[in-house]
C-alpha cells in the first residue's frame, strides 16, 4: 500500500524517538480469571465482575487493540472501520459479527447484551451514538474510551510511546491477558529501538495530510504522526501546530515546501483524491515533493495511537529507507 518515488535532500535535523516506554496498567487490582477489575479511564472509573468475555468494540482502533492480544473470542460484535483491518488480524476479525459500518444503533448493541463496550473516541458514548456511559453502566455494561479519545482533553496523557503502550495494558486488564499485553509492548520497544538505529527519516521534513482540501488538516506535534515521524527521525513541518490534527493553509504548505508528504488513506477520504488534488493545482504541483511524486500513503489506522501505530512507523521507515 506504500507509494514512494526518489527524494532531495534536506538539512532539516531528525528528532530523537521517544524510548521512554512503560508496561503499566492503570487498573486498581488484579485481572487473573475471575477477578473483579477496576480501571481508570477519562475520570471515571470502569468496573466489571471479571474480565470481559461478551465485548463489542464500536471503532476500528478498538477492535485493532483487542485483535492484537488474542481477544477475538471475547467479543460478540464490532463496528465501524475507518480502513481496512491489518492482514494480521483479518481472520479473526472476519469471525466476528459485523453490526454498523459506523456507529451502530443502541437496541442493535444492547441486544447482544455485552458486558464491555470499548471504543476509540468519546462520540461513541453520546446521545445520538451509543448513549452515555453512565447509561450503558446502569444497565450493567461496562464502558471504556481509549485515553487519546477523552471527552475531556485535559484527562487525555500527553503523546508518548509509553502512553500507547498503557492503552495495550488497559486492554489487558479488560479481557483478563496482560501477559498478551506485555508481549504486544515488549515487540512494540524492540521495533522501535530498532527504528531509531536504521534513522531513515534523518534530514528529511514531512507534511502529514489527513484530510481536507480548503484548509488541509495536518499532523500536529500532539498525536500519533508525530509519534510516528519520531520515531523515524524525520522533522514535522508543522510541529509548531498544538493537537493531534491541526488545519493550516496551502499558503503555509507551499513556505514549508516539505521533501515528503504522507497521504492518509481512509474510506472518508482516500489517498488518491489528495493526491489528485496536490498534482492538478497549478501552485501546489511546483512543491518539491510533488514534482518528484514524493509520497508515503498510510492507512489512517496507522496515524492513531492504538495498535497500528508502530506498523505506521515501520512504513514510513520503509518507504523513506527504499
Amino acid at each position: 500500500m506504500r507509494t514512494l518515488w526518489k527524494f532531495g535532500p534536506s538539512a532539516a535535523v531528525g528528532l530523537s524517538v521517544v524510548l521512554a516506554l512503560s508496561a503499566c496498567t492503570t487498573a486498581e487490582s488484579s485481572t487473573d480469571a475471575g477477578a473483579a477489575i477496576r480501571l481508570a479511564n477519562c475520570g471515571r472509573t470502569v468496573t466489571l465482575a471479571k474480565p470481559a468475555t461478551s465485548a463489542i468494540t464500536v471503532n476500528q482502533g478498538a477492535t485493532e487493540s483487542a485483535l492484537a492480544i488474542g481477544a477475538a473470542q471475547q467479543l460478540v460484535a464490532t463496528a465501524y472501520l475507518d480502513d481496512a483491518i491489518s492482514p494480521k488480524w483479518a481472520d479473526a476479525y472476519g469471525r466476528i459479527d459485523v453490526l454498523s459500518d459506523k456507529y451502530p444503533e443502541r437496541e442493535a448493541l444492547l441486544e447482544k447484551r455485552p458486558d464491555l463496550v470499548a471504543a476509540s473516541y468519546a462520540s461513541a458514548f453520546t446521545d445520538k451514538a451509543l448513549g452515555s456511559e453512565q447509561s450503558l453502566a446502569d444497565l450493567g455494561i461496562a464502558a471504556y474510551v481509549s485515553p487519546f479519545g477523552c471527552a475531556d482533553k485535559s484527562a487525555r496523557p500527553a503523546p508518548s510511546w509509553a502512553a500507547v503502550a498503557g492503552e495495550t495494558s488497559d486492554y489487558g486488564t479488560l479481557f483478563g491477558r496482560t501477559e498478551q499485553a506485555d508481549k504486544v509492548n515488549d515487540a512494540m520497544r524492540a521495533t522501535l529501538a530498532e527504528l531509531k538505529a536504521k534513522h531513515a527519516g534523518a534530514g528529511r521534513t514531512i507534511m502529514w495530510w489527513d484530510a481536507k482540501t480548503d484548509s488541509p488538516s495536518v499532523g500536529g506535534r500532539g498525536g500519533g504522526p508525530q509519534l510516528v515521524m519520531d520515531a523515524v527521525g524525520a522533522t514535522n513541518v508543522f510541529g509548531q501546530l498544538s493537537g493531534n490534527w491541526a488545519d493550516t493553509s496551502w499558503e503555509a504548505v507551499l513556505k514549508a515546501d516539505p521533501d515528503v508528504i504522507v497521504l492518509i488513506d481512509a474510506s472518508w477520504d482516500p489517498a488518491a483524491a489528495k493526491r489528485a488534488y496536490l498534482e492538478s493545482d497549478p501552485a501546489l504541483r511546483d512543491l518539491s515533493a510533488v514534482k518528484r511524486a514524493s509520497y508515503v500513503v498510510v492507512p489512517f489506522s496507522e496515524s492513531t495511537p492504538g495498535a497500528r501505530l508502530i506498523d505506521g512507523a515501520v512504513r514510513l521507515s520503509d518507504a523513506l529507507a527504499g
